[in-house]
């Protein structure tokens, strides 16, 4: 069937865009006062189409005592457990990763976007960033059906479980991402843990079921936006992961959506932001909710941000996954089919960022 016309300009827009191989920061760089019509959002999702609430706010649950007594731990569990059954989001604090680990991590992202040699940046410039150790990219899903691009560049690299030798990684980020995934990946022990007890199961159930067997890390860098109304740094979507560890800046921007309205999730210095993914929906069958979120663009960027996804390996994975047999009876039957983890993530990727849910292709 043949293209029409727009559909020729928008895939010649976006191979344009694509071929530059500078991303955001390339337009940014060259001054632009206008966004390329490729970034503009349809009308109907544009920020201020859906109401938001600014006096909500997502729970922030204190690790201090974790380790401390049975009844500290379960009072931690019992707050973790009201805050994945009804938000799917939280904010943790006293997590155990170290300050000067979360700001070198955030510089070393910086560093990569602004400081690294163009050219450097270019040869580690891919959309496939599934079978690359490393990825510079901007936009994923760029030919995909998503109706807009989003306004962000980002660093992808698989950390777990077969991560990178230190020579594969930029020298502008490699110290930083190798010592933070160290840290996220016991911090994912612990939350993998919790989120079993949650379950009211055995702590290692998740666990047993290679939900920490690998780690996907993206560093998003958000360049100030000098039309911020028109775009958005991320569509609406939600993750195809078990469990999402996210470091944000200062800037703020992440929003979710709850009961039908937009709620902030506003930083706080220190904190990671925790969120359950598509696949731990699914296995949990439907008892932890997977949330759909978006960020805004903004005009005091750049945003940075640190995205680590709990997801076992796209690329050497067959496991069969469905609703766990603990939590399905005849009362509760399963309401999602079986599948792979490759097979969901296919189709979540080559669909793209497009605002729609892909987990509700697999419900029964």
């Amino acid at each position: 069937m043949a293209k029409n016309s727009n559909e020729v300009d928008r895939y010649t827009e976006r191979k344009a865009f694509d071929e530059t191989k500078v991303g955001v920061k390339g337009l940014i760089d060259a001054k632009i006062t206008e966004i390329p019509r490729i970034f503009h959002v349809p009308q109907d999702t544009l920020p201020g189409k859906k109401p938001s609430v600014s006096d909500l706010e997502i729970p922030t649950i204190d690790f201090a005592n974790v380790y401390v007594d049975t009844a500290s731990r379960e009072a931690v569990v019992e707050k973790v457990r009201y805050a994945v059954e009804n938000w799917g989001f939280f904010q943790v604090i006293n997590h155990g990763v170290p300050l000067n680990v979360l700001e070198e991590i955030k510089d070393g992202t910086r560093r990569f976007h602004e400081e690294e040699d163009p050219e450097v940046k270019k040869s580690y410039y891919s959309l496939d960033f599934t079978t690359n150790k490393f990825a510079y990219s901007s936009n994923f899903d760029l030919y995909s059906s998503s109706p807009s691009v989003n306004w962000r560049d980002s660093i992808s690299c698989y950390m777990a479980p077969d991560p990178p030798t230190p020579e594969e990684l930029p020298e502008t980020c490699r110290d930083a991402m190798i010592e933070y995934s160290k840290h996220v990946l016991s911090l994912g022990d612990l939350l993998f843990g919790l989120l079993s007890e949650a379950l009211g199961l055995k702590s290692e159930i998740l666990k047993s079921m290679d939900c920490l067997k690998s780690l996907l890390m993206i560093c998003h860098y958000y360049p100030p936006c000098p039309q911020p109304d028109l775009t958005l740094g991320i569509t609406k979507h939600s993750d195809n992961s078990f469990l999402t560890v996210l470091l944000q800046d200062n800037i703020g921007g992440l929003q979710i959506l709850h009961q039908d309205s937009w709620v902030d999730v506003s930083p706080l210095p220190g904190a990671l932001v925790v969120n359950i993914g598509d696949f731990l929906q699914l296995i949990t069958n439907d008892k932890f909710i997977s949330v759909e979120h978006r960020v805004l663009a903004n005009t005091r960027g750049p945003r940075i941000s640190v995205a680590s996804f709990f997801s076992s390996h796209v690329r050497d994975n067959s496991t069969v996954y469905g609703p766990m047999k603990e939590l399905v009876s005849e009362e509760n039957p399963p309401k999602y089919r079986d599948t792979t983890l490759r097979e969901y993530s296919e189709g979540y990727f080559k669909k793209g960022l497009d605002g729609t849910s892909h987990l509700s292709n697999f419900k029964i």
